[in-house]
C-alpha cells in the first residue's frame, strides 16, 4: 500500500485524465459520457444517470450525488447494506423511506445475485464495487448486452489513487462533478496531512494489535495485515504485529499476541445483530454500551500484563467506517493515538461529525471511535 501511495502523484494525474467527460448528443438519445473505471475499463454511460443499480458504497454515493440521490436509484444489493451495516441502514431508512421499496438484486458474494431482478428494474447504469464486479462473471456481459453499462468503483483498495478516482467516477456518471471534486480534494488534503505528520513524528513505532470484536473476549477473532485496519495502522505509523503472520485477515493465536506485547490494542466494533458479546458500535449506540462490551477484553488470560492494558492504550473503532470517503477521520484517530503530540491540534471525532453534517442526510449520533477509560 505504501508503495502504491508513493506513486500516487503520477497515478492521480492519470485518474483525473481518465474521467474527463466526453459528451455525445443525438436526437431522442440522452447525453452520454465516456469514463474509465477503476478496473481500467472504458465505458460509455448516461451523463447524469436517472435510473441507477447501486451495488455498494451507499453513503459515498449519497455524499457525491447529494440531496435526491436515492430518487435516482432503482435497485440495490440490499444485504450488503441492511445485512452488513444494519444500524446504518436503519438510520438512512428513517430519512429515505424510499429505500424500502427499491428492487433487491441479491448479493454476489453469497451467490444470491438475481440477474432477472436487475433487468426488470431497468436501470440505465450499474455502479458496483470492484470486488462485486469480479464476482459477477458473465452477468456483466448480460447486463451490458441489455443496454445497461456497468462501471466499477473501488474504495476497498484503500489507496489514495482509487479513492479519488472512485469519487470522480461516480461524480461524472451522476453529473455531480462539483461535489465529487470537493470531496476528492477534502480527502486528499486530510490524507496527505496525516502522512506528513506521521513522517515527522519521532520515537520508535508502537506495536499494535487489531482485532475484529465480533465474538466477544472469550474467542480471538480476525486480525488484519496490509488490508482493512492493517493498512490503516501501517499508514498511521504503527508496527502491526499481524504483519508477516497472516495474509489480509485471520485470527492470531493468543500465545503470539501475548508474546508480541502490543503497546496499543484496537478493537473493531459494529452493529451486529444477535451477537450479545460483540463490541457494539455505530448509529444509535451509546458509548457506555461500547465500553461495557469492550472492557472484558482487558481481563483475557495474560492481558492485564500487556503494555497496552497497563498504559490504558485500548481503543475501539467503528468497523463500517473503513473504506469510505470519510475513513480519513479514522486514520486521524489511530494516528493521533500513536503520535499524540504530532496530532495535538487534530480532532478526529469532530471531523467525523462535520463530514456527516456537510455531506450526508443523517447525523453521526452514536459510537464510532473512542478510548477505553
Amino acid at each position: 500500500m505504501l508503495r502504491t501511495l508513493r506513486a500516487a502523484g503520477a497515478c492521480l494525474a492519470l485518474a483525473a485524465a481518465s474521467l474527463v467527460a466526453v459528451p455525445t448528443t443525438a436526437s431522442a438519445a440522452p447525453e452520454t459520457v465516456t469514463v474509465t473505471d477503476t478496473l481500467g475499463r472504458t465505458v460509455t454511460v448516461p451523463h447524469g444517470a436517472k435510473r441507477v443499480l447501486l451495488g455498494f458504497y451507499f453513503e459515498d454515493f449519497y455524499a457525491i450525488v447529494g440531496p435526491g440521490a436515492y430518487e435516482r436509484v432503482v435497485a440495490i444489493s440490499r444485504d450488503t447494506w441492511e445485512g452488513w451495516r444494519n444500524l446504518q441502514w436503519k438510520a438512512y431508512s428513517t430519512v429515505e423511506p424510499g429505500l424500502e421499496t427499491l428492487v433487491d438484486i441479491g448479493e454476489v458474494e453469497s451467490g444470491t445475485f438475481n440477474l432477472e431482478a436487475a433487468l426488470v428494474a431497468k436501470p440505465d447504469v450499474a455502479i458496483v464495487a470492484a470486488w462485486q464486479f469480479r464476482s459477477m462473471g458473465n452477468a456483466v456481459d448480460k447486463l451490458e448486452k441489455a443496454g445497461i453499462p456497468v462501471v466499477a468503483a473501488d474504495f476497498n483498495a484503500q489507496t489514495l489513487e482509487k479513492h479519488l478516482a472512485s469519487a470522480r467516477l461516480i461524480g461524472t456518471v451522476m453529473a455531480s462533478e462539483d461535489r465529487a471534486e470537493q470531496l476528492a480534494n477534502e480527502y486528499e488534503n486530510a490524507f496527505n496531512d496525516v502522512l506528513a505528520r506521521v513522517a515527522k513524528a519521532t520515537g520508535p513505532k508502537k506495536r499494535v494489535y487489531v482485532e475484529l470484536a465480533r465474538k466477544g473476549a472469550s474467542e480471538y477473532d480476525n486480525s488484519y495485515a496490509g488490508r482493512m485496519w492493517g493498512g490503516v495502522i501501517d499508514l498511521a505509523g504503527g508496527d502491526n504485529i499481524a504483519n508477516g503472520q497472516i495474509t489480509n485477515w485471520g485470527a492470531l493465536s493468543p500465545e503470539y499476541v501475548l508474546a508480541s506485547k502490543p503497546e496499543m490494542v484496537l478493537l473493531a466494533g459494529s452493529g451486529w445483530a444477535s451477537r450479545d458479546q460483540a463490541v457494539l458500535m455505530g448509529f444509535g449506540v451509546d458509548e457506555t454500551l461500547t465500553r461495557t462490551r469492550a472492557t472484558p477484553y482487558r481481563s483475557r488470560p495474560g492481558w492485564p500484563d500487556l503494555p497496552a492494558t497497563r498504559n490504558n492504550e485500548i481503543y475501539a473503532v467503528y468497523h463500517g467506517g473503513a473504506r469510505t470517503l470519510y475513513d480519513y477521520t479514522f486514520l486521524q484517530f489511530i494516528a493521533k493515538a500513536l503520535h499524540p503530540d504530532a496530532f495535538a491540534d487534530v480532532d478526529p471525532q469532530e471531523n467525523h461529525r462535520r463530514f456527516y453534517e456537510k455531506w450526508l442526510p443523517v447525523k453521526a449520533n452514536g459510537s464510532f471511535m473512542l478510548k477505553l477509560d
